[in-house]
């Protein structure tokens, strides 16, 4: 099993298939519109520009699971990523990651990579996995780690 047996819609409305980022180092994010990590959006494009043409892609998955810091509609959450940070990384349309609902790809990255003292669950928005060619879950990392500190892992993957 890898991320490419798996399936998104991006912001617009249209199928993604992950299997289309067969070879790519992939970061996904669940993302938010307010919340007091909303600022990475700006590091997240920084590393998406750095290392596009090395590879790497970064998927941004708006999520409303926490403190309803994604209350905006596809169209308004495209808007703000656009308008704000100019991002142009890929988006998919909004999911939840925790709970019954949990998009499928979130259920497998958090078995494959657990946080803390082996727990599953998502803990907020701006959670990061680092995923390597081979759509293996290769690294988790927390809310309050920065973009740029991820450099060194993407590199070693890349």
């Amino acid at each position: 099993m890898s991320i490419y047996d798996f399936s998104a819609e991006t912001l617009d409305g249209k199928p993604a298939p992950l299997a289309a980022y067969k070879g790519k180092v992939v970061l996904v994010v669940n993302t938010a519109s307010k919340c007091g990590f909303t600022g990475q959006y700006a590091g997240l494009e920084r590393l998406y520009d750095r290392y596009r043409d090395r590879g790497l892609v970064v998927l941004g998955f708006p999520c409303n699971q926490f403190g309803g810091q994604e209350p905006g509609d596809e169209a308004e959450i495209a808007n703000f990523c656009a308008s704000t940070f100019q991002v142009k990384f890929p988006m998919m349309h909004k999911v939840e990651v925790n709970g019954p609902d949990a998009h499928p790809l979130y259920a497998y990255l958090k078995k494959a990579c657990r946080g803390v003292l082996g727990t599953e669950g998502v803990k907020w928005n701006f959670t990061k996995f680092l995923v390597d060619r081979q759509g293996q879950p290769k690294q988790r990392f927390a809310p309050n780690v920065e973009p740029k500190a991820l450099e060194s892992a993407i590199e070693a993957l890349l």
